[in-house]
C-alpha cells in the first residue's frame, strides 16, 4: 500500500512539472516572456527595483495558493531572464525568490508549512491554533532575512564565490 502510494504522489508531481513545462513552453514560444517582460518593464518605469519588487510580489502570492513545483516551472523560466537583462545576480535572484516562497507558504488561506508542522506533532503539543497563532512571529524574522539578503547581496553570494573560484 506504501508502494502505491508513493507511486501516485510521484506520479502526481510528474504530470504537474509536465503541465506546467508545456505551459510555459508554449507561453515563451508564442511570445508571452516578452510580453510579460514589457508589462513588468512598463510598470516599474525602467526601475530594476520596482520590477523586483513587482516579480517578488507576483511569487509570493502565488505561494499563498500554488505548490512550489508549479511556481517554479511556471514563473522562474520568464522572470530569470528578465532579472538577468536589470542586472542582477541569477543566484542571487533564485535565492531571494526562495526565501520569498517560504514566507510565502506559511500566509493563509493555505499555510503549507503550518499543516506540515502540525503533522509532526500530536493534538497535545500544540493545537492548530496555536501553530497558527505564531506564524507572525516567523514570518516576520524571514522579512527581516529577506530584507537582509536584498540590502547585502554578499549574504548569499559570498559562499559560492569562494567555491567557483
Amino acid at each position: 500500500a506504501a508502494i502505491f502510494d508513493t507511486a501516485k504522489g510521484t506520479a502526481m508531481v510528474l504530470v504537474l512539472v509536465m503541465g506546467a513545462s508545456f505551459f510555459t513552453g508554449t507561453f515563451i514560444g508564442i511570445g508571452g516572456g516578452d510580453v510579460v517582460r514589457d508589462l513588468l518593464f512598463s510598470l516599474g518605469s525602467g526601475n530594476r527595483w520596482v520590477v523586483f519588487a513587482v516579480m517578488m510580489l507576483i511569487v509570493f502570492v502565488l505561494g499563498m495558493f500554488i505548490d512550489w513545483i508549479g511556481i517554479a516551472m511556471i514563473c522562474l523560466p520568464i522572470f530569470v531572464p528578465i532579472a538577468v537583462e536589470l542586472g542582477f545576480d541569477p543566484l542571487w535572484f533564485l535565492m531571494t525568490i526562495a526565501i520569498n516562497l517560504q514566507t510565502s507558504f506559511l500566509t493563509p488561506p493555505f499555510g503549507y508549512a503550518i499543516f506540515f508542522l502540525k503533522s509532526t506533532m500530536s493534538e497535545q503539543d500544540m493545537t492548530l491554533q496555536e501553530a497558527c497563532q505564531s506564524v507572525p512571529v516567523f514570518i516576520g524574522i524571514q522579512a527581516i532575512g529577506l530584507a537582509l539578503c536584498i540590502v547585502f547581496p554578499k549574504i548569499i553570494t559570498w559562499l559560492p564565490s569562494l567555491v567557483v573560484k
